[in-house]
């Protein structure tokens, strides 16, 4: 059965999956991270690093599009073990939100506590700037507003309870940890409020205005669903989004958003994003 013919996974399908994984690694990595869309050159900066596709996993959902290689790198990053997901899935390519968060369970049963995630996301608030670094404080989940919840199903006891709390979705000391090290560093770090929405097309100059009104600054097609599923299983979360284009507010402004100008945008936010990283993660205990 393909993982796309299943709408749950089973504990014993996580197992697998985990289990394959440790089988394909020397490491024990205690923090994930996850590489958005134009990001997965970071991975490169992993040391000793055993790498596995994801479609040689047990039940691993794979992404197709472009800018996201599909691979697990594993290795050591400051002094610390990570597991790294050089690229995801997404709800726009047919899967379902269990699909996409199943790499969140396999990190938590191969031992990971910290997840850290990234992508590229459209700049709303409108004191931001294309190649900006937003740290993610809160989000809005309008996919799971519209019913569709990764938690949705029957609840795994073993990862966490039937109702868990999104009051603090995004650690209070990680978040510390991201504005003490941007400081150090000199780096620009704007906070905010990531909005996620299904795609794959990009937003109206209506929705945009919309989500300014209800209080995004950032928009994109991931994250939350990871970001709910890490905190269902008990995991401390950082999140920080690229921003990779300014979104469109005006119906005539002759401006157009593409694939290809996030991706461009992405490549040239990655070494300051790698210096932030490398230093938040050296912070981790």
């Amino acid at each position: 059965m393909t993982t796309r013919s299943k709408d749950f996974f089973t504990y014993e399908n996580y197992q697998e999956a985990a289990d394959f994984v440790r089988s394909k690694t020397r490491h024990q990595p205690k923090i994930g991270l996850i590489l958005g869309s134009g990001l997965s050159p970071l991975a490169d900066e992993i040391d000793q690093a055993d790498i596995i596709r994801y479609q040689d996993i047990p039940h691993f959902p794979h992404s197709g599009v472009v800018g996201h290689a599909g691979q697990l790198v594993i290795g050591k990053l400051a002094g610390q073990m990570l597991i790294t997901m050089q690229g995801r899935s997404h709800f726009y390519e047919g899967y379902l939100l269990q699909h996409i968060t199943l790499p969140i369970r396999v990190m938590k049963l191969l031992g990971v506590t910290t997840l850290i995630v990234t992508n590229a996301a459209g700049g709303i608030n409108t004191n931001f700037e294309a190649g900006n670094l937003m740290l993610i404080i809160d989000h809005l989940n309008f996919v799971g507003n519209g019913g569709h919840n990764p938690l949705r199903g029957p609840n795994l006891e073993e990862f966490g309870p039937r109702f868990p709390s999104m009051a603090q979705a995004y650690s209070p000391q990680l978040v510390g940890y991201a504005r003490q090290t941007a400081q150090e560093l000199g780096i620009t770090l704007r906070e905010g409020v990531y909005a996620y929405v299904a795609g794959p097309s990009f937003e109206t100059p209506a929705e945009i205005r919309f989500l300014s009104a209800v209080g995004a600054d950032a928009v994109g097609m991931s994250t939350v669903p990871e970001v709910i599923v890490a905190n269902h299983c008990g995991m401390a979360v950082m999140g920080i989004s690229s921003i990779t284009n300014i979104t469109i507010r005006e119906l005539h402004s002759g401006l157009e958003t593409s694939h290809e100008e996030v991706l461009e945008t992405g490549k040239k936010i990655v070494p300051q994003l790698i210096q932030l990283l490398r230093a938040i993660v050296e912070k981790i205990e």
